[in-house]
C-alpha cells in the first residue's frame, strides 16, 4: 500500500475516506463505549454497496484488519481498529415499508428508532430492542431482542433477506432461496460472513401499546423477583415484561424524592387489546407492594421503544457481562441483590429480558441463534461517564457475573459480550450451531477477513 493506491481508493468512493490527517477523523473515529478508544489507518464512509465493495477489496490487498460499522453501539468497540481500515456503512440509510406484504427492505446505516419511525406509520413493526439509537445491523445479525420477541420472535427470526459483500469483494443476496446457508449463518452469527448492506424484514401489527416502567425500592426486590419469576412461566406471548436493577436517575421526568434510590424496576410493554393489556398490568399493581413510581400506561411503540435514549448518550464509559438464564432460583435471586447493592453509578444496571414465547417456537438449529431454551437474556453493565471511574464499572460488572453466573448457561447473547470473553464463550453460545458456523466461515471469509467482532474462525 502507498499513496497512490490510496489516491485510488479515495476517487473510486461516492462516498468520503477519512484518514489520519483528515479534520473530522477524531470525531469520526470516536465509538459508542467511551472506555475504547481506536485509532484507525482510514475510515471509509461508504455511500453504496459499490462502495462497499471497494473498500473491501482496498482493506484485503493492503493486508489491513478491517472493522465493520453500522449504528456503532457495539460495547467492545468492534466498529473500531487500530492501525487498520473501517468500513463505515452508517450513510447507508433508507427504509421501504410494504405495507401489503408487511415487509421492510432497511439499509445497513438505519438505526432501530429511524425504522420504527416509517413503520409506525403503517401500524407496524420489526422486533428489535429497547434503545432506538442501536443500529439495526449489528442487532440483528446477533439476534435481537425486545419488547415484541415473545410475541414475534428475534429480529433475526425476522429477517428474510440480505445483500451482502464477501470477502472477495463480490455482492451476493442471501435469502431462503439463494444462499440459503449464508442466511442461515447471518441469522444470529453475526458479522463474521460479510458486510451486508440491505435487509430484508417481516413486520407485525404494534402501534399503541400499554407500557412503561414501574419502580419499587430494593427492600422489595426479593419479592419482585420472586413473583416475576412466576409470572414469566405463564405470561401470554403478548405481554412482554423486564426486570432490572438499578438506580432512579436523578432527572426529569422521575420525582426528586426519589432521585438516586436503588430500585427493582419492571418494564412493561403489553402488545395485546387495549382492555385487555390494563388488566394485565392492574393484576400485577394488586400482586405487588405499592410501588414508588409507576408510568405504565397506553404508550405509542415508538415511544417506548425511545424512552431511554436520553440515559444512554454515546460516549459514556461501558462494561458489560452477559449470559443466558434458564431459571432463577431463590439463591440466584439472593445474589443479585446483594451485588446490585453495590452498583458504583446510577447508569449501571443489570436487566433480565424474556427469550421465550416465540422464540421457543424455533428449533435449535433453524438459525444460527442457538438457545432456545432459555427463559431470559441478562445483562449487567457497569455504566458511568466519568473516565476515571472504568476500573470501578469494570470491576463491579465482573464481580456481580461471577457472583451470578454459576446459577446461568454457559452462553450468552453476543451483543452483551466483551472482547475478552474467549472462544469457549461462543462455543457455548452456538451450541451445536457452531461447528456448522465453522464450516460456513471456511466457504464465505475461508481466510478470517472479517475477524473485528465476536469471531468464529473457518474450519480447519
Amino acid at each position: 500500500m502507498n499513496n497512490e493506491a490510496i489516491e485510488r481508493f479515495k476517487k473510486s468512493l461516492r462516498g468520503s475516506l477519512i484518514g489520519r490527517d483528515h479534520v473530522d477523523y477524531d470525531e469520526v473515529r470516536k465509538l459508542y463505549n467511551g472506555m475504547i478508544d481506536k485509532r484507525p489507518l482510514m475510515i471509509a464512509l461508504c455511500a453504496d454497496a459499490a462502495d462497499v465493495m471497494a473498500a473491501v477489496n482496498f482493506g484485503r490487498d493492503s493486508q489491513l484488519n478491517i472493522a465493520v460499522r453500522g449504528g456503532g453501539h457495539n460495547g467492545p468497540g468492534f466498529g473500531g481498529v487500530d492501525d487498520g481500515l473501517v468500513i463505515d456503512v452508517s450513510a447507508m440509510k433508507g427504509v421501504r415499508v410494504d405495507p401489503k406484504h408487511r415487509t421492510v427492505r432497511v439499509g445497513a446505516g438505519c438505526t432501530t428508532g429511524e425504522v420504527d419511525h416509517a413503520t409506525h406509520g403503517f401500524g407496524l413493526a420489526i422486533p428489535f430492542g429497547i434503545v432506538s439509537t442501536t443500529g439495526v445491523a449489528g442487532l440483528a445479525l446477533s439476534g435481537g431482542h425486545g419488547y415484541l420477541s415473545r410475541q414475534f420472535g428475534l429480529a433475526s427470526d425476522n429477517l428474510l433477506e440480505a445483500d451482502v459483500v464477501l470477502a472477495d469483494g463480490t455482492f451476493v443476496t442471501a435469502s431462503k432461496t439463494d444462499n440459503a446457508d449464508l442466511l442461515w449463518a447471518l441469522r444470529g452469527g453475526g458479522g463474521n460472513f460479510g458486510v451486508v448492506t440491505s435487509f430484508l424484514f417481516e413486520a407485525h401489527p404494534a402501534s399503541t401499546v400499554y407500557g412503561g416502567p414501574i419502580f419499587w425500592e430494593l427492600k422489595d426486590a426479593k419479592r419482585v423477583m420472586r413473583w416475576y419469576r412466576d409470572f414469566q412461566a405463564s405470561a401470554p406471548d403478548e405481554f412482554y415484561v423486564f426486570l432490572g436493577l438499578q438506580t432512579v436517575p436523578s432527572r426529569d421526568p422521575f420525582p426528586k424524592n426519589h432521585w438516586g434510590k436503588r430500585i427493582c424496576v419492571l418494564l412493561i410493554s403489553h402488545n395485546g387489546a387495549a382492555a385487555d393489556a390494563e388488566d394485565a398490568v392492574n393484576a400485577i399493581r394488586a400482586a405487588l407492594p405499592e410501588p414508588i413510581i409507576d408510568f405504565a400506561g397506553p404508550i405509542p411503540y415508538t415511544a417506548l421503544q425511545s424512552m431511554f435514549d436520553g440515559l444512554y448518550p454515546k460516549g459514556l464509559q461501558w462494561y458489560w457481562k452477559g449470559d443466558f438464564v434458564k431459571t432463577l432460583p431463590d439463591a440466584a435471586i439472593d445474589a443479585h441483590i446483594e451485588q446490585a447493592a453495590k452498583v458504583p453509578s446510577e447508569a449501571s444496571c443489570m436487566h433480565l429480558y424474556p427469550i421465550d414465547g416465540a422464540v421457543h417456537r424455533k428449533a435449535d438449529d433453524e438459525t444460527a441463534w442457538n438457545c432456545r431454551d432459555a427463559s431470559w437474556s441478562m445483562v449487567i453493565a457497569g455504566v458511568g461517564s466519568d473516565p476515571g471511574q472504568a476500573p470501578a464499572l469494570k470491576k463491579w460488572a465482573k464481580d456481580y457475573w461471577e457472583a451470578v453466573h454459576p446459577f446461568d448457561l454457559g452462553g450468552a447473547y453476543p451483543n452483551f459480550m466483551m472482547e475478552d470473553e474467549g472462544e469457549a464463550r461462543l462455543k457455548a453460545t452456538f451450541g451445536h450451531n457452531y461447528w456448522r458456523l465453522t464450516q460456513l466461515k471456511k466457504e464465505y471469509d475461508p481466510d478470517n477477513l472479517f475477524r473485528i467482532n465476536q469471531n468464529i474462525r473457518p474450519a480447519v
